[in-house]
């Protein structure tokens, strides 16, 4: 098995913990950039902005925090690393982060961001996907302990 991190700190130092000290980073499952929301949390965005978070939040996958990332972008970025993994036929796990999960379980369910997820997902787990021969993540497993 290939194992894979986003280059932050927080991925590395899980990936080491799971025995993968060495593992090959890869840039293109950084989460999601959230701009000029940076390290703010959800409940405080939307307490302090009120009817324009609303508004963002309604876009769905173009929810966009100003000079960020929007969570279609973060599809648009993982699309091409998803289809070299399925031509490479290798399982892979891909220590990442949460905007990343969301954004291809969005892919492989047609989830539109604008609704609550089909899947209520447990950040202390592992998720699987698998990928068709393009590259296209469809569920296998959630939440695995």
């Amino acid at each position: 098995m290939r194992i894979v991190t986003s280059p932050l700190r927080r991925c590395v130092q899980t990936a080491a913990l799971l025995g993968a000290a060495n593992a090959e980073t890869e840039p293109r499952i950084i989460e999601m950039d959230w701009g000029a929301w940076e390290g703010e949390s959800l409940a405080a965005l939307r307490e302090r902005l009120g009817e324009e978070m609303r508004d963002n939040e309604a876009r769905g996958l173009d929810f966009m925090p100003p000079g960020g990332e929007s969570p279609r972008r973060v599809t648009e970025r993982l699309k091409p690393w998803l289809q070299e993994l399925a031509r490479a036929g290798v399982p892979t796990l891909a220590v990442t982060h949460r905007g990343v999960i969301r954004a291809i379980l969005a892919e492989a369910t047609g989830w539109d961001m604008r609704a609550r997820p089909p899947a209520k997902l447990d950040w202390e787990a592992v998720h699987f996907f698998l990928l068709d021969r393009q590259g296209k993540p469809s569920v296998q497993r959630l939440n695995v302990r």
